[in-house]
């Protein structure tokens, strides 16, 4: 997948309203679910015991934390464009995100994503995207929503 590049505002403001791209598929793995729950102290069994799950969840396997898959997203961003001449990017907001399916381990997960809105705020640039964390072979999304970063160009 070929990347775009944007190296100023006006780089940007041609794809307002555009389908900027979809990523590559990524697997979710026990290891990844597994260092997620370490590093946020969140050791729900849903997460992290296969034998229970296969069990008692309604998934029957593991599944994501639903902000691991939400910590992926500049992961997947990245292979959607290729910022340069920026002196640092901001996580700005997570406006009306829902999370609609459970990503069961070993489940490909991939992002859609689309340009909503770009504004000049006195040389900063602020993004408005609209995310779609799809996965491979299931009708509902992961999640959907809009989220905003802030760009300062140099």
């Amino acid at each position: 997948m070929s990347r775009i590049k944007i190296t100023s505002f006006e780089d940007f403001e041609q794809y307002v309203g555009t389908e900027m791209g979809i990523t590559d598929y990524l697997t979710i793995t026990q290891e990844q679910i597994n260092k997620f729950a370490d590093a946020t102290l969140d050791h729900q069994w849903i997460h992290l015991d296969q034998e229970r799950a296969k069990t008692e969840s309604p998934f029957k396997n593991t599944i994501a934390h639903g902000y691991l898959t939400v910590s992926l997203l500049p992961y997947f961003w990245e292979q959607v464009v290729e910022i340069d001449n920026v002196k640092m990017q901001v996580n700005y907001e997570i406006e009306s995100l829902r999370f609609n399916q459970a990503v069961v381990v070993g489940s490909q997960v991939r992002l859609r994503v689309t340009l909503l809105s770009l504004k000049n705020l006195r040389g900063i640039t602020k993004a408005q995207l609209q995310v779609k964390m799809e996965i491979k072979d299931c009708k509902k999304p992961a999640y959907e929503g809009v989220i905003t970063f802030l760009y300062h160009f140099n």
